[in-house]
């Protein structure tokens, strides 16, 4: 794998106008580049490893651009593992501008999107999934996200992988040994103990492999549509839910004509909620579309709260549409307005009204609890929520099941060490210890450029 040797720059700070703004430089020559449009009491050639120094950007005619600070990182000790240059300068998008301007005109090159932390990978600063869980961590919306996607740049899931894949290593080069001695018949692992090894390196990557839902859901969040009959009170559970009035409440049926959508963190889980137009016949076009883009979103939601009110009580015709566009045990059935009656009925999950906050509490934990199942991840634990991942460790099982089947079936060791590398070099993949140019080039266009 060839590792760029030229100097590249980008804005690290978001677009727009702020108090600051942050040009980062890296490669062999980001000194000598610094130094070309920068003016302080010392050199930045001259400066110490982890040290910040204030001065002037000068323009081509020495005219002022701006007073800034720069921070300077020795290789290795940078995050790209390279001479690094950090510009902090005013926030106004026109002087970052001009300072990246000045900074290619002395020939430094634009980042693309995610160079420098690929130069930290191939600089053997990140791991392939530390590297990905870079952008999971920018993009955490939740506490339950972010503590995931920190604990995967820490190197949780990585430390787990790279054991397996030592476990994997041992196992095969045993069976590749024997291959070299195979005019002496001289076995080096008995089959019981191979199939042993196999089974136990199997029966890991189906818990990793398990723990992919819950790790979606850390990751990504819940969609959850707000389903009913019109004026059941969908509008009034997702102003209490959000504490504002995001949605029109009326007694008129019918208000709410198109999907409304809104997130809110419960227990640290990111849950997107979707106000869906109330589902009856109508003759009405708008809203009859309304409740076609209602029935696209109970099929593509994680969850439905089906809400009823106490005069009608739970609708059985209505919830036979529902089991009929998703699965019965995604559906919470909720008996809304029991401030309104003495005897609610029966046959659902939740009571509540969306008025006083009654029963809003027995909801939220209906849907904690719908969402993880009996799951007894956390995510302090090494968990999958990257699809690349999991099929990584798909691929590397059924590798591993064919090379258990060749040992209880007493065939060749070529036949078990074949699948056992192949199982090897997928796990590497996640890692990155085994990685093709197209899929770092695949994995790295999703940063932002800066990062």
């Amino acid at each position: 794998m060839i590792k760029n040797e030229d100097t590249i720059t980008a804005i690290a700070t978001p677009n727009g106008t702020g108090a600051i703004a942050i040009i980062r430089i890296s490669g062999d020559k980001s000194f000598e580049n610094a130094d070309k449009i920068f003016t302080g009491r010392i050199k930045i050639c001259e400066a110490k490893t982890h040290t910040i120094h204030y001065g002037k950007i000068l323009g081509k005619d020495k005219e002022l651009i701006d007073d800034v600070m720069i921070s300077v990182f020795i290789a290795p000790h940078s995050y790209t593992g390279e001479d690094s240059v950090e510009i902090s300068a005013h926030g106004n998008p026109f002087v970052a501008k001009k300072i990246i301007e000045l900074l290619v005109e002395n020939g430094v090159r634009l980042a693309e999107p995610g160079e420098f932390t690929k130069r930290a990978f191939l600089n053997g600063k990140l791991d392939l999934s530390q590297a990905e869980a870079v952008v999971d961590v920018i993009n955490s919306s939740a506490d339950a996200a972010l503590r995931g996607a920190r604990n995967q740049l820490d190197g949780l899931l990585s430390k787990k992988v790279t054991e397996l894949r030592t476990l994997l290593v041992n196992t095969s080069s045993l069976v590749e040994l024997e291959l070299d001695f195979a005019e002496e018949d001289i076995e080096f692992v008995d089959r019981k103990e191979l199939i042993s090894r196999i089974e136990k390196i199997i029966s890991e990557i189906s818990l990793l492999l398990k723990s992919y839902e819950f790790g979606k859901i850390i990751r990504d969040g819940v969609n959850v549509a707000l389903v009913g009959k019109p004026n059941v009170g969908k509008s009034s559970l997702l102003n209490y839910l959000l504490k504002e009035s995001r949605a029109i409440v009326s007694e008129i049926p019918g208000t709410t004509r198109d999907i409304i959508r809104e997130e809110v963190t419960i227990g640290g889980i990111l849950f997107r909620l979707f106000d869906t137009a109330g589902i009856r016949p109508s003759d009405d076009a708008i809203e009859k579309e309304g409740i076609t883009r209602s029935k696209e979103a109970i099929k593509n939601s994680d969850l439905v709260i089906f809400l009823n009110d106490v005069e009608n009580g739970v609708s059985q015709g209505m919830y036979n549409q529902l089991c009929e566009l998703t699965e019965p045990k995604k559906i919470i059935t909720v008996l809304n307005k029991v401030d309104l009656s003495k005897n609610p009925g029966i046959g659902a999950d939740v009571y509540i009204s969306a008025k006083t906050g009654y029963g809003i509490n027995n909801l939220l934990e209906e849907l904690k609890e719908k969402s993880f199942g009996d799951s007894t991840y956390s995510e302090k634990s090494a968990i999958v929520s990257n699809v690349r991942h999991f099929d990584c460790l798909r691929k590397a099982k059924e590798n591993l099941l064919k090379a258990k089947q060749s040992a209880e079936q007493s065939l060749s060791g070529e036949f078990v060490s074949v699948d056992l590398r192949n199982a090897e070099s997928v796990l590497g993949e996640i890692i990155g210890e085994v990685t093709s140019e197209d899929i770092l080039n695949n994995i790295f266009s999703k940063f932002c450029i800066g990062k």
